[in-house]
């Protein structure tokens, strides 16, 4: 039974929603087991119906339940990491040794001492964030404090994990903000994704080696990988996110966005996360999260991450290109301390280190509150324009004819047409009308999947009232 402790400081909601998600994860509530209506276990409970439905609604939109019309709703069929692998969670995969790498560092330490596009009207960009007034001015505030304040020792090479500074206030964010605990030395400064993703691919596969990525997926991930000739494997994604059961059984490493799938805006659900950390386990395989924009989120809490459950099989891939600007050329990679450690000395040999100043500048934009403030003012922008671009698409009839996904988090929808409709046509259509719309197929390695990737973030509600009614008009 489900109980509200009164002198609990957290919602109630999210203490029954923590208390069910013990009751199925433990057994306790089994496989296909009913759960008492809404009505009457608020009954019993002591709460309102409204509570118990928005916990509820939680656990399906998690996948830890299942509903139907007739059947009620039930406790899903899942498999979750069991005690037996326990002991193996806490090892992890070994990184391979790599003593030409050893070689050169040493080596090294002993010497050394855009294209312009079309102008649109409308542009429905899932790339870039929404920018203001306000951010200009801190990040100025902060880039001449951070240039007042430098000392000439802060002018010498730095450390290729990064900034000490500067990977404290990250480790406080993460966790204040998305409840991960870890050490300095288990977080790697780079400079975006794909630096992220090279970097990966030097220091813990070898080549030829296999990796499977998400199809539809993002392009970033799969280019990288090929450069560094891997042998590159497409994954299907549905409405649940990546299909676990259809990983490449030879995989050394595998690239999913969980928390918003890149391209169709899935949330991976706790069956299919389950079943991906029991593989990566039994298989020893290296698990990239690209967490991206998993902190826009309009509906609940973030979700917890994968590398909170499989710390040792995970590298988490933060980046600040959505939460403040991709200008900044600022990210991070979480692992464990010994897979980092491997990273950072490629880094050491291939890039030395990130730029100091721009580092500076981050540092006192985050310790001085103006990041957790730009977060929050972000926040209710997108929120609104998330409801205004769902409420223009069916408003429209778009949503009638076309299948409307990805609209729980982050900062694009997914317009879904047919296989056989021709996206690329009514691109083009749009781009002749000042409209700039993203087709899928870009994002698709061999899926046939069609539709368009609609960004919100950096269009304002009217425009995109606008921009959607114009683009119904051309296809319907």
């Amino acid at each position: 039974m489900l109980t509200v402790n009164r002198k609990d400081k957290s919602p109630i909601w999210q203490q029954l929603l923590n208390q069910a998600i013990e009751h199925i994860t433990s057994g306790q509530w089994a496989p296909g087991e009913l759960l008492i209506p809404s009505r009457e276990l608020a009954h019993l409970v002591g709460v309102s119906r409204s509570t118990i439905q928005i916990v509820y609604e939680e656990l399906l939109s998690r996948g830890y339940t299942v509903t139907s019309r007739r059947g009620g709703t039930r406790v899903s069929n899942w498999n979750r990491v069991t005690e037996s692998t326990a002991a193996t969670l806490a090892q992890g995969p070994v990184p391979p040794a790599l003593p030409l790498l050893n070689s050169a560092v040493d080596q090294l330490h002993d010497w050394f001492g855009g294209i312009q596009q079309q102008e649109v009207e409308i542009d429905f960009t899932p790339h870039e964030p929404y920018l203001d007034g306000p951010f200009q001015k801190n990040w100025r505030q902060s880039l001449i404090h951070a240039s007042t304040a430098m000392s000439l020792s802060d002018w010498a090479y730095g450390n290729p994990y990064g900034l000490l500074a500067l990977r404290q206030q990250i480790q406080r964010y993460l966790l204040l903000e998305r409840g991960i605990p870890i050490g300095t030395n288990q977080i790697l400064l780079t400079s975006g994704a794909q630096h992220s993703l090279d970097l990966i691919a030097q220091s813990l596969l070898a080549e030829g080696d296999t990796v499977s990525v998400e199809d539809p997926g993002f392009p970033a991930a799969w280019m990288a990988m090929k450069y560094r000739r891997m042998h590159v494997v497409p994954v299907p994604v549905d409405e649940q996110g990546l299909v676990v059961n259809q990983i490449h059984p030879e995989s050394k490493l595998v690239f999913v966005t969980p928390s918003h799938q890149c391209a169709v805006g899935s949330v991976m659900s706790e069956p299919r996360r389950q079943q991906l950390l029991h593989k990566a386990v039994q298989e020893q395989l290296w698990i990239i999260e690209d967490d991206y924009d998993s902190e826009f989120r309009y509906r609940g809490e973030p979700l917890p991450t994968l590398f909170s459950q499989a710390a040792n099989n995970t590298l988490y891939l933060m980046s600040f290109s959505k939460m403040i600007a991709p200008g900044i050329r600022l990210s991070a990679i979480v692992g464990s301390a010994e897979a980092i450690a491997q990273l950072a000395r490629v880094q050491e040999l291939t890039y030395r280190h990130l730029p100091v100043m721009d580092q500076l500048t981050l540092t006192h934009f985050i310790k001085n509150g103006h990041f957790m403030r730009h977060m929050r003012r972000v926040r209710n922008v997108y929120r609104r324009r998330h409801e205004a671009i769902t409420k223009a698409i069916t408003a429209s009839g778009l949503g009638e004819r076309f299948t409307l996904s990805g609209a729980e988090t982050g900062l694009h929808v997914l317009l879904e047409a047919e296989a056989s409709y021709n996206e690329e046509a009514v691109t083009r259509l749009a781009l002749q009308q000042g409209i700039r719309i993203y087709p899928l197929g870009p994002y698709c390695l061999e899926s046939r999947r069609k539709g368009w990737v609609l960004g919100f973030a950096k269009v304002d509600e009217a425009s995109i009232a606008q921009g959607i009614h114009r683009l119904a008009g051309l296809i319907l």
